[in-house]
């Protein structure tokens, strides 16, 4: 949601400012809720942010009561934990989903964890108030906010978000690693977030502060000093002595249609993102914030001649993933096939990293021979691009006509909303074999959406009612039919129980069942992290082989389930499944980590479960309060990467003229790998690299740099993206890893008196990311090492729109 940059941004230092207030008096903080497996009960940097996140939040749905319905009053929440789904039931009404909001909510404090992983930030003083730099802390603390701002006008809200988690990281560090407090402060500090400001009488490293203490916790040891000083926190630096056409025509009725459906809600979109592309050119991206500059610009773009097939649509959609937030919905119109099939497996990681689901219109027939300009012969393979980015994304290829184009484009948007994917047991259509599903009593608005070449279907109810293929109204709801694409929408209130789907078909047609609840779940990965002054978990965007991983479920929705008496749904176990085949590979227990309201459920994955050579869905299984089951699905599959891969960003920021050293690192724990490394970025500056080949032995790793050349003609506040993939050579089975690594050119404020940091998005990869060890040449040594912690957790999700032309 946007609600995290609208307080910064309209609510200025207050944000921040109510954020100080909330800090404890000094006390150490574990990272992030993974740390709770190490130190149950610990308060953490994740607990703070999200704390006082949320009393802004509060704070301004008092101030902006909800149009039509009743104010909320501050006295209905004291004395009680602040929950999101509580907060948006009593704004929005019961049962109003916070999914995406805890999802960005999510981004901002996992990002302020990862600070204390990252080989970049983890051991250094100026980003933790240590070592008496609390000078140098306090021009990184400025200029982290400085970022985030400038971020955010470049509309990349992910790296705002990280940026503003890293700040955050920072401020509450300055309280917990400093002596304010116990100088007898009652307030925040006056100038700790205004540039040109110096915080003023500050101990330096020879002065005598306090007494040695080798506890974890030093009471009483401070040696009545009246100057601002500060702890040593690990090894470096050592404390010292005694211190510390028609597609064109449907994507403009469909970009209508979400703008005016969704405008001034809570789910309107915050990010618009349009790509053009056809043969042989893409782009340029547009982005934007403004529903009607979007508007206005698609409504400009004309499809001029026609009928060139392929095209360069998955470069197009590259593209627009590397400028559009996580957790967006994504269309692709086109009518024509891929011309840079080479990139699919790229797209799908990307995907995977962005967790963007991914929706490809089709207007060409897959049979379809005859009134285009071709240049080569076509296979009928032809589409299989989209099928694999679509599987992995959780999106569909959708093939129609030109006629039904709009229709099933409006169909298809409706489904952006947050509604859930049901799963299916089989998952595809087995002949004689019916589909079946379970629905819950928290489910509303189910649809049922076929498509192939159907002859005869069956929807049927637990009492054995069946609503057919018959267009119109039929005993459970009302069926539509445009071409091969069949749409049943089914009445309201569901019967619980387990439902069945019987499909009659020419090849093998696909079934999507939906529906809307609150009740759904976030996912993440982490590998156990035990040495190193932070104990905890390191996230992965995916496992990586030959890794015990740990899982960690956050349910949503369970503040939203009826009335406050309820007894809470509960889940009890995780369901992998092969995909897209569905066999069970594996089952595995749920415990909560601390109480049932909060929903955090982990569970742990071994090797031997996670060998698996192709992707993974994740199933959860449960009951509700009643004692009825429940069952739901992530929206994407995952899958296992071969080997675990890193890029670090450089000491300083990026800046127009200037030469970055990055750092690559890479390790294999599965065995012995034999892989070329290739390195690309966008926008195309010049990059070379000292690694391009690595042979590596079971649990061995290897280390390189590569050089980011940024010219003199690099726009300022413009995001950079670089990609590593590592990838067998010749005939190899082992598939690709790829890991994306984001960075802020920023030309130098005149003020500032040191550079600040180039920040990126933590290694933002398909992999984790251990301690970089910069060289510039290639060591060889055993894999492992500090684990640090990448940040790509959600946000709201965008609306992008792909467009195949001939020309514009």
């Amino acid at each position: 949601m946007l609600l995290l940059e609208e307080s910064l941004s309209h609510l200025g230092p207050s944000v921040l400012l109510l954020l100080q207030l909330l800090l404890p008096p000094a006390s150490a903080f574990f990272p992030n809720i993974w740390s709770l497996l190490a130190a149950p009960g610990s308060i953490t940097h994740q607990d703070l942010t999200e704390e006082a996140a949320l009393n802004v939040t509060l704070q301004l749905f008092l101030e902006q009561p909800p149009p039509g319905r009743p104010p909320l009053h501050l006295e209905d929440f004291l004395g009680r934990t602040l929950l999101a789904d509580d907060l948006f039931a009593a704004y929005f009404g019961p049962g109003f989903p916070s999914r995406r909001f805890r999802a960005a909510l999510g981004e901002v404090s996992r990002a302020n964890a990862a600070q204390d992983f990252l080989p970049t930030s983890k051991n250094d003083p100026d980003l933790h108030f240590d070592a008496e730099r609390l000078g140098q802390g306090h021009t990184r603390l400025v200029g982290a906010l400085r970022e985030t701002l400038v971020a955010a006008r470049a509309l990349d809200h992910t790296l705002a978000r990280q940026r503003l988690g890293a700040a955050l990281h920072a401020l509450q560090d300055f309280y917990s690693h400093s002596n304010w407090v116990e100088l007898g402060k009652q307030q925040p500090h006056p100038h700790l977030l205004w540039p040109r400001r110096e915080l003023g009488s500050l101990a330096q490293v020879g002065d005598p502060t306090c007494s040695d203490c080798e506890e974890l916790s030093c009471p009483e040891n401070l040696l009545g000093f009246t100057l601002l000083t500060s702890g040593y926190f690990g090894t470096h630096p050592p404390k010292p002595p005694g211190s510390m056409g028609e597609e064109i025509n449907a994507a403009k009725i469909q970009a209508r249609h979400i703008v005016e459906q969704r405008r001034g809600s809570p789910m309107e979109p915050v990010h618009y993102v349009l790509v053009p592309f056809h043969d042989p050119g893409f782009g340029p991206v547009f982005t934007t914030s403004d529903p009607d500059s979007f508007w206005q610009q698609l409504n400009e773009i004309q499809a001029l001649g026609g009928g060139d097939e392929p095209e360069m649509c998955l470069s197009a959609l590259e593209l627009a993933l590397l400028h559009t937030p996580p957790l967006s919905d994504i269309f692709v119109f086109t009518d024509a096939s891929p011309k840079d099939a080479f990139l699919t497996n790229r797209v799908e990681s990307l995907t995977q990293e962005r967790r963007c689901r991914v929706t490809f219109l089709v207007t060409e027939d897959p049979s379809r021979v005859q009134h285009r300009a071709r240049r080569e012969v076509l296979s009928p393979l032809r589409f299989e691009p989209y099928e694999a980015v679509a599987l992995a994304s959780g999106g569909e290829v959708i093939f129609t006509k030109d006629q039904h184009i709009r229709d099933v484009a409006a169909i298809v948007g409706d489904s952006m909303a947050d509604l859930v994917t049901l799963p299916l047991e089989p998952p595809v259509v087995v002949p004689g074999k019916p589909l079946v599903f379970i629905v819950d009593g928290l489910l509303q608005r189910l649809t049922v959406r076929i498509h192939g070449e159907v002859s005869s279907f069956c929807i049927r109810n637990p009492a054995g009612v069946c609503q057919g293929q018959e267009e119109g109204e039929g005993p459970l709801g009302h069926t539509r039919r445009f071409g091969q694409f069949w749409m049943v929408t089914m009445n309201d209130p569901l019967q619980k129980g387990t439902w069945e789907i019987q499909v009659t078909a020419k090849g093998t047609p696909r079934v999507r069942v939906q529906a809307q609840t609150s009740l759904d779940f976030l996912f993440y990965f982490g590998i156990p992290v035990e040495e190193g002054p932070h104990p905890g978990l390191y996230p992965l965007t995916q496992p990586v082989a030959g890794l015990q991983t740990q899982l960690l479920v956050e349910v949503t929705g369970l503040g939203s389930r009826g009335e406050s008496g309820d007894p809470l749904p509960h889940f009890s176990h995780v369901v992998l499944r092969g995909v897209p085949k569905g066999a069970e590979l594996g089952r595995v227990p749920l415990e909560p980590m601390g109480p049932w309201e909060r929903g955090l459920l982990a569970a742990s994955l071994s090797p031997t479960l996670l060998s698996t050579a192709g992707p993974f869905s994740l199933e959860l299984i449960g009951q509700d309060g009643g004692g009825q089951g429940l069952h739901r699905a992530a929206p994407q599959p995952c899958s296992v990467v071969p080997v675990l891969l890193e890029l670090s960003g450089p000491p300083g920021f990026l800046a127009p003229g200037t030469k970055a050293p990055l750092g690559l690192h890479i390790a294999s724990f599965s065995g012995p790998q034999d892989l070329d490394l290739r390195a690309s970025v966008n926008p195309s500056f010049a990059l070379t690299s000292n690694l391009s080949r690595v042979l590596l032995e079971h649990n061995e790793s290897a280390w390189g740099r590569l050089w980011l050349e940024v010219p003199d003609s690099a726009t300022p506040d413009s995001v950079v993206v670089v990609t590593v993939t590592a990838m067998g050579r010749e005939a190899s089975s082992v598939p690709p890893t790829h890991a994306f690594l984001r960075l802020l050119v920023l030309a130098p404020a005149p003020q500032d008196q040191l550079a600040a940091p180039a920040h990126s998005s933590g290694p933002v990869l398909t992999t984790a990311s251990p301690g970089f060890h910069p060289s510039t040449l290639v060591t060889r040594g055993i894999a492992g090492g500090g684990l640090a912690g990448n940040t790509w957790w959600g946000t709201v999700g965008g609306v992008l729109l792909l467009l195949g032309l001939a020309s514009w």
